[in-house]
């Protein structure tokens, strides 16, 4: 009988130390599963970043001829200002400025941002931008709302949560408020 417990005391043993070999195993996979993640992350941010620089590089080099044909049209010379390339604008916010100034993303997302009216994560901005809830596009997103907080345009209420900033929702609610008035003020009975 002692053999027999002498037997299964070995076998747990074995059982054990295996069991810690294969969690080891593991713990060395997780780790490099989420290096792998993190550098597609970084990849797929800077592939973004990279064709949304080349996009308006390709606008504005699009934009001479369109200023050309519009000065020939009105008899003018077109501007001798060569265009800037590669430079993704977010100007800095000033009372009086909308959001027609910004690249379509920021655009966008100061208008999600406005319209939720409530500090909103940069994965909810995501999904009403109509991009996959996916880290890579968050984390792109979430450069994107730093910009723009940098800018004046927004501000981190707390880690991770992101709203417009209020002379940004005031000139908002304006832009909208002039709208309106002028539809009231065209109607048959205002």
């Amino acid at each position: 009988m002692s053999s027999l417990l002498e037997e299964l005391a070995r076998r747990e043993a074995a059982a054990r130390r295996r069991i810690e070999e294969i969690r080891e195993q593991i713990a060395a996979l997780t780790s490099q599963m989420q290096d792998e993640q993190d550098r597609l992350s970084r990849l797929t941010i800077t592939r973004e970043t990279v064709e949304e620089i080349v996009g308006e590089a390709a606008q504005l080099l699009d934009e001479p001829d369109g200023q050309a044909e519009a000065a020939d049209a009105a008899g003018t010379a077109p501007s001798a200002q060569p265009p800037v390339l590669g430079v993704v604008t977010v100007p800095r916010w000033q009372p009086g400025m909308n959001t027609a100034v910004l690249p379509r993303a920021y655009r966008d997302a100061v208008e999600i941002m406005a319209d939720a009216g409530r500090a909103i994560r940069a994965g909810q901005i995501a999904v009403a931008m109509g991009l996959p809830d996916e880290a890579a596009k968050r984390e792109g997103l979430r450069s994107k709302l730093k910009r723009l907080v940098e800018r004046g345009w927004a501000k981190e209420e707390g880690p991770g949560l992101f709203t417009v900033t209020d002379p940004v929702a005031r000139q908002m609610a304006g832009q909208d408020g002039v709208a309106s008035r002028d539809a009231i003020a065209s109607s048959p009975v205002g």
